[in-house]
């Protein structure tokens, strides 16, 4: 498990830094100082960030909770606790009470909380901004190193995160969740060999714990090593049977061995040990994932309709407004663009109409246009496609943002397919983000349109081989990338 993970509403990276009580600071401290006034609540705080270091957000919550009883108005003890939050709704709520805090901090962490915080409204530059100033500040610190190279990580900028974790390392041998992140990333630069290097350093620092065992499965997850992959699934498991994310994989390497029973089975006994709302929502979307690779999609738009209710029941309309616009994702493979432009335009409502931030809003309403523009090509309306394109061309322009750039591509080398532009579509795709295995499977298409059938056979390698941990979009094109390189 990477400390950079998915949730059907929220792409966000997030490290914590290491606490010292602003009295006991020293002239010359090389790392990062924090501000509380009370030595009780820095220890529940160490204590949970130690979890939090090995991905233990569940476990680390009540630390956090505790630390904040006794010190309201410490500043980090709510960013953690936003970290650790089991759904979106908690998670902002949280995070805007770490903001509200942070004019009585120092200025350290006010750029990791205003850091953090521009990455969850996808201003990516404002973060490097403030996480970039946070290294330079301190040096010495390997959190602040690990924090910007998980930023680069977000944006697929592979090695300078590579060496920002290495160097993280280096001030801090003994410093286990840079090693975890530093194995993704030589997981994502195709350097396979290194990352197995790196995640077997990373268990023997941490045994006891899960994630270890965990990020070294997924690595031979991605390698097609399915058996060796659940073995080290299952030695997370023993250490801890409520390490969620491990229940995912296990039901991954069944899906990719065609055990989709066993997988549901696997899934069933997640859902059965989940303490929170958060781990429910995995269980049920895992399941959703199961359904949609073996083909059911009105089995999988059932268990997206659970997890809905799921946020109904506490009024989290971050999380309803995610799983709204995965049904819609999911309509659309049905071949019922209206219907998927109707949940689009209910998620977007939503949002408009909280009290979430107004940054939050401005974000989810130009991701609204480029869910709209997906939904006009779907239907063969290229009219409203290039105008909901636009929209969302201008919007990203103004933001900066890579991983947004990317979509815009995406969008152009999806109508280039619809005009039969092919040559067009190839170079406007391979701009795409190519971690979506979806964009693997266009490329192929217009390769193979192209009369280019040897790219067309390498990409679809690659899209039906891209064992991810459970994800929609893989799970949509899996199946038809299989038979395509059958018949080629």
């Amino acid at each position: 498990m990477r400390n950079c993970r998915k949730s059907p509403a929220v792409l966000l990276c997030l490290v914590v830094a290491v606490l010292l009580n602003k009295e006991f600071t020293l002239a010359g401290e090389t790392k990062i100082p924090v501000t509380t006034s009370s030595s009780e609540a820095r220890g529940l705080f160490l204590k949970g960030r130690e979890l939090v270091d090995n991905l233990r957000l569940t476990d680390a919550h009540p630390f956090f909770r505790k630390a904040l009883a006794l010190d309201s108005g410490f500043a980090l003890a709510h960013l953690y606790l936003a970290q650790t939050a089991g759904t979106p709704k908690e998670f902002f709520a949280d995070l805007e009470k770490a903001a509200s805090h942070a004019d009585k901090v120092t200025e350290a962490e006010r750029l990791w909380i205003f850091g953090v915080r521009s990455g969850a409204y996808g201003e990516i530059a404002k973060q490097r901004e403030n996480f970039s100033r946070l290294v330079e500040l301190y040096p010495g610190d390997e959190r602040a190193h690990m924090l910007l190279g998980i930023s680069h990580f977000g944006v697929q900028e592979y090695d300078e995160a590579a060496k920002l974790l290495q160097r993280a390392t280096e001030i801090s041998p003994t410093f286990a969740p840079a090693y975890n992140q530093l194995g993704y990333a030589y997981r994502f630069l195709g350097r396979t060999e290194k990352a197995e290097t790196v995640f077997r350093k990373y268990t023997e620092l941490i045994p006891g714990d899960p994630n270890p065992y965990d990020s070294y499965a997924e690595l031979l997850l991605k390698i097609g090593r399915f058996a060796d992959a659940i073995a080290q699934y299952e030695k997370a498991l023993a250490v801890n049977n409520h390490f969620a994310n491990s229940y995912a994989g296990i039901a991954s390497a069944l899906i990719y061995q065609g055990k989709h029973a066993e997988a549901l089975v696997t899934l069933g006994k997640a859902l059965s040990l989940a303490r929170n709302d958060g781990e429910k929502r995995a269980a049920l979307f895992s399941r959703a994932v199961v359904f949609a690779d073996r083909g059911d999609l009105t089995l999988a738009m059932k268990e997206m309709e659970k997890q809905y209710a799921l946020g109904k029941q506490t009024g989290d309309v971050a999380a309803m407004a995610g799983d709204l616009v995965f049904m819609g994702n999911i309509l659309l493979e049905q071949g019922d663009a209206g219907g998927a432009v109707k949940n689009f335009d209910r998620a977007n409502a939503m949002i408009q109409e909280s009290k979430l931030a107004t940054a939050v809003k401005e974000n989810n309403a130009m991701l609204h246009a480029y869910n709209t523009a997906r939904a006009a090509i779907a239907g063969h309306d290229l009219a409203t496609a290039r105008t909901q394109a636009g929209r969302f061309r201008e919007g990203v322009a103004l933001k900066k943002n890579q991983n947004q750039t990317r979509l815009v591509h995406e969008l152009d080398g999806m109508v280039a397919l619809e005009e039969k532009r092919y040559d067009d579509a190839v170079t406007e795709l391979l701009q795409a983000n190519l971690q979506n295995p979806y964009n693997l499977y266009r490329l192929a298409l217009a390769h193979e349109s192209r009369g280019d059938t040897g790219a067309a056979a390498t990409t679809l390698e690659q899209a039906a081989r891209f064992n991810s941990l459970p994800a929609l979009n893989y799970a949509f094109i899996r199946g038809k990338a299989e038979q395509k390189l059958t018949r080629m």
